[in-house]
């Protein structure tokens, strides 16, 4: 680090450069990084030799490819477990998803994003597929809509006015007028769904995980395929899908998302 350089700037280098390594689970080279970080590939060796040392970050010598290591996985554990997700999410999750015949998706509400915490995939051989520890977005899913709606009024005005409603799938809601009565119906209804919003042939059906002030903790979803699931047998799940969500809001410690 040279004396110019302030250490706070790269600290925030070094994070983004683990975010950017947590994108690409298989692995990236040193150029490859350089390139999608816009920092030099000197700046980024510095900084991956520096996280290297404490094992944030391992090298593959035969590949000469990076990723992130076991020491972010030692903690991004000691956070599931101090957030309660592990062990009480999961096995009402499970049961859900043996219920339902689908996967159940869960995640909290993470800027203008959604973080996906958990997935448990469902027993038929054709099944929605999620992925723990990505952003996925808001304003096309059935979980981003229940959490906007359930998240504190200030989030969710701030989240109505500014979220770029990016058309993603066939019938994703892009007009603002739209979307806001989208919103209002979620919370009226107190569930949520996406039809083919996100993308082609998916369907899922959402709830909100309430703390004790009535706002969302988390979310929690069931998606199935389209082809499989009419919208109204998903709708139909609603009743199970809740008392999952409750059984959540109850056992999870306070303090979790």
């Amino acid at each position: 680090m040279s004396a110019s350089t302030p250490a706070s700037d790269m600290v925030g280098k070094a994070l983004a450069v683990l975010t950017l390594l947590g994108e690409h689970p298989s692995g990236v080279t040193l150029s490859e990084l350089a390139r999608v970080s816009g920092y030099p590939t000197s700046t980024c060796y510095r900084l991956l030799k520096s996280l290297g040392r404490d094992h944030f970050v391992e090298f593959d010598g035969r590949t000469k490819h990076y990723t992130l290591g076991l020491r972010v996985y030692q903690l991004g554990q000691r956070v599931s477990q101090a957030h309660g997700f592990t062990g009480v999410a999961l096995p009402v999750m499970r049961r859900l998803a043996e219920l339902s015949r689908e996967a159940v998706l869960m995640s909290v509400l993470d800027g203008d994003k959604q973080l996906y915490i958990h997935y448990v995939q469902g027993p038929q051989q054709v099944s929605v597929r999620g992925e723990p520890g990505k952003h996925g977005p808001v304003h096309c899913t059935a979980m981003g809509k229940a959490l906007i709606a359930f998240a504190p009024r200030e989030v969710r005005e701030e989240l109505l006015e500014t979220l770029v409603l990016e058309p993603l799938g066939p019938h994703t809601i892009t007009d603002r007028a739209r979307f806001r009565a989208e919103i209002e119906k979620v919370r009226a209804d107190r569930y949520a769904v996406a039809d083919e919003e996100h993308e082609p042939g998916i369907r899922a059906l959402g709830v909100p995980v309430l703390g004790p002030d009535g706002t969302a903790r988390a979310a929690l979803s069931i998606a199935a395929p389209a082809y499989r699931t009419p919208l109204p047998d998903l709708v139909r799940l609603h009743p199970a899908l809740t008392s999952a969500a409750q059984e959540l809001s109850y056992a999870l410690p306070t303090g979790t998302y």
